[in-house]
C-alpha cells in the first residue's frame, strides 16, 4: 500500500482471512498466475504460485494449516489472521543490500540470483555479486530501491531489498529494516576487509567509516536446500565440496540428528557454501561444484 501510494509499480494484491474459501478469492478478482503469502515470516516460509483456482485451492489449504501449527500460534502474532494474494511477477531476481543516512541509500551491493525462481515455491538458493547486470539496470534497480525507501519511511540503518526485474523495468517485490539473513553476510567485505555487522554497528554509533565500497573480489554464497523431510543423519563429501577451487568454506547449520522441513513450511536451510574467484562466472561455477559433491542423510 505505501509503495502503490509513492508511485511505485506494484502487482495487484488482495489481502483476505485465514479461514477465505478459493470461491471468496476468486470472488475478490484475483486472477492468474498468482502468489499466496503469509504476512509474518520469512526465508520464502508459505510462499506458494497458484496457476489455478484448484491451485489457489491447495495453497490457501497448505498455508492455514501453517498458520495454525503450535509453533506459528505460540508466537501469537496478530498477522498470522490474514493472508494476501498478489500477481505473479515474472522476471529475474536480485537482492539489493544497502545503508540508509539520513534517509538517503546507500546501495553497497546487488546480487544475481542465477537460479529461476518461478514456483511453485521460492526457495533461495545462490546469491552472487558483483551483479552481471548491465549499469543501466542496475542504476534502475538501485533507484527503485531508494524510492521504496522513501516510500516506507526509513531513516538511518541497514536494509535488504528483493526485486524482479523484466520488460518493464525493476519492480520492489519487498524491502525489510534489516541486514541480509543466515551467514550470508560473510561474502560481504567493505575497505580493507570490514564485515558487513562492523559496517553497520559503526554507522549506527556515528563513526567514521572508510569505506563503503565493496571489495573487488567477486564472492557468493549457496544457501544448501532441503529437499525431503526427515531427521539428518549425516553429510557425505564436506571436505571434497571444500577443496573445490574458489571455495572459502562450506558450513552446514543444522546439527545431525535434528528434524528438517523442506519449504513451504520449512524455514532454515542445511548450510551455506561461501566462494570468491576471479569473475562472477567461476564464483557460481565453484558453488555448483561444491553443492554436487556433498550428499545428506535424511531419515523419514
Amino acid at each position: 500500500e505505501r509503495f502503490r501510494a509513492h508511485g511505485l509499480p506494484v502487482p495487484w494484491f488482495r489481502s483476505l482471512p485465514i479461514d477465505a474459501t478459493v470461491a471468496e478469492a476468486v470472488a475478490s478478482d484475483v486472477q492468474f498466475p498468482c502468489v499466496v503469502k503469509p504476512l509474518s515470516m520469512a526465508a520464502s516460509r508459505g510462499v506458494m504460485r497458484a496457476d489455478s483456482p484448484d491451485g489457489l485451492d491447495r495453497a490457501l489449504r497448505r498455508l492455514r494449516d501453517l498458520l495454525r501449527r503450535d509453533d506459528v500460534r505460540a508466537l501469537r502474532d496478530p498477522l498470522n489472521d490474514t493472508l494476501l494474494v498478489e500477481g505473479y511477477i515474472a522476471g529475474r531476481e536480485v537482492a539489493v543490500e544497502g545503508v540508509v543516512t539520513d534517509g538517503q541509500l546507500q546501495t553497497l551491493a546487488v546480487f544475481n540470483k542465477p537460479d529461476p525462481l518461478e514456483g511453485p515455491f521460492f526457495e533461495e538458493t545462490i546469491y552472487v555479486t558483483p551483479s552481471r547486470l548491465p549499469e543501466e539496470i542496475q542504476g534502475a534497480v538501485a533507484a527503485a530501491t531508494a524510492r521504496a525507501v522513501h516510500a516506507l519511511g526509513l531513516h538511518e540503518g541497514p536494509i535488504h531489498a528483493e526485486l524482479r526485474i523484466n520488460e518493464k523495468g525493476p519492480m520492489v517485490i519487498e524491502l525489510a529494516a534489516r541486514s541480509i539473513g543466515g551467514l550470508c553476510s560473510r561474502v560481504l567485505r567493505f575497505g580493507v576487509g570490514i564485515r558487513l555487522e562492523d559496517l553497520i554497528l559503526r554507522h549506527a554509533l556515528g563513526r567514521t567509516i572508510e569505506s563503503l565500497e565493496r571489495e573487488d573480489r567477486p564472492a557468493g554464497v549457496m544457501m544448501i536446500p532441503i529437499l525431503r523431510a526427515g531427521r539428518l543423519q549425516q553429510v557425505h563429501g564436506l571436505q571434497r565440496a571444500r577443496k573445490v577451487p574458489g571455495v572459502e568454506d562450506v558450513t552446514i547449520t543444522i546439527p545431525l540428528g535434528q528434524e528438517v522441513i523442506p519449504l513451504p513450511e520449512g524455514n532454515k536451510y542445511l548450510g551455506f557454501i561461501f566462494a570468491r574467484e576471479k569473475t562472477p562466472e567461476a564464483v557460481e561455477s565453484a558453488l555448483r561444484e561444491a553443492h554436487s559433491g556433498l550428499s545428506f542423510d535424511i531419515e523419514p
